[in-house]
């Protein structure tokens, strides 16, 4: 297969890169191949070239950067200032960049607290189809005006324009976490215990279910006021659970943000946790794990996509293929709306971005 590739290292070389040629794929990190792998003369537009953070005022929580920033220059920066981005991107040790993050609309285990990626978009900066610099939102947390570009393009896959700078508001980090993993009889006491948890005031970082039967629940705060936190969670469960403390729980769930389940495709389902007793028994012994109390699914499928594709209609849900050999990374039931095309006609009129 044959494509060009180009590396700007300005925006001036961006717009002048969709005004020349016929059609184009951005790719940050190259960490969701299915994502970013072009086709037959597309041009490949290697966004590493913009790197580099703008802004950032840690006493103002936010930060402004190039889209092909990596996610671990951001992660290390934010953490010299006790901040980090909440809503836990992952393929961070993978080299993921922060507009692939956002174009691909990926979040991981601890957008349990907070909120996903979508939540923290201030501001974007954007090329459109026909070479046009836009902009959108802002770089202060109050900003209303006008239509919401910047969530508008979590999730876009580059088919609305190609990122090259954004806002966000960080936090601060927790100061202590641990990791409590707790085992169930059978899988509806564990969803039965999930959705007392998710209705509680009980305030988890990570609210995960590990088929077939177990609940990973994290907790974060202050180091003085976790045993008496951890104490309460275990009165709620009545039963204890394994725990994870220190390195050991840090070196977990840096494990799990590669999302490395196992052999074939690795493909996202957004779903709701009522769902997942009618899934389970249809998934086989594909590896996987629902997030954010049930609300996201990663699964590794090592049958053909087809299979999962027929599947996941069969069960109203839609899919995204992050890894794999794809030409069409979204499966399941069609979620394209008759707005969603007018934007994108609006926005990408020649179909220079579309997959």
């Amino acid at each position: 297969m044959s494509y060009w590739t180009l590396r700007p290292t300005r925006v001036a070389e961006v717009q002048e890169a969709v005004k020349a040629h016929r059609t184009l794929l951005p790719r940050g990190g190259g960490s969701k191949p299915a994502l970013s792998t072009p086709g037959e003369g597309q041009t490949l537009l290697d966004m590493t070239g913009l790197s580099g953070v703008l802004e950032y005022d840690p006493g103002e929580y936010v930060l402004v950067a190039q889209a092909g920033t990596r996610l671990l220059e951001i992660e290390a920066l934010l953490a010299q200032h006790g901040q980090y981005l909440p809503f836990d991107p992952p393929f961070v040790e993978q080299g993921a960049t922060l507009g692939g993050t956002v174009a691909a609309g990926l979040s991981g285990p601890m957008r349990q607290r907070y909120g996903g990626v979508r939540d923290f978009i201030l501001g974007v900066q954007f090329v459109d189809g026909e070479g046009n610099l836009v902009r959108g939102g802002g770089k202060v947390v109050k900003n209303a005006a006008g239509f919401d570009l910047p969530k508008l393009m979590v999730g876009s896959l580059g088919r609305l324009g190609i990122l090259t700078e954004l806002a966000f508001k960080v936090f601060p980090a927790p100061k202590a976490t641990a990791t409590l993993q707790v085992a169930f009889p059978s899988l509806e006491g564990a969803l039965e215990t999930l959705y007392r948890l998710a209705g509680s005031p009980i305030e988890l970082y990570a609210l995960d279910l590990q088929p077939p039967t177990t609940l990973i629940l994290r907790l974060g705060g202050l180091a003085e006021a976790l045993p008496a936190r951890l104490e309460r969670l275990q009165a709620f469960l009545g039963r204890g659970g394994e725990l994870l403390e220190g390195e050991a729980e840090t070196t977990y769930w840096r494990s799990l943000n590669d999302l490395n389940l196992g052999e074939g495709a690795l493909v996202k389902v957004a779903l709701t946790p009522r769902r997942i007793p009618a899934l389970e028994p249809a998934l086989g012994r594909a590896p996987r794990r629902y997030l954010s109390a049930g609300h996201l699914l990663y699964l590794a499928w090592n049958d053909a996509l087809d299979v999962l594709d027929r599947l996941l209609k069969a069960h109203g849900l839609s899919g995204l293929v992050l890894r794999g050999s794809t030409h069409r990374p979204r499966i399941g039931i069609d979620l394209e709306q008759a707005m969603g095309y007018k934007v994108t006609q609006a926005l990408d009129p020649q179909g220079k971005f579309a997959r």
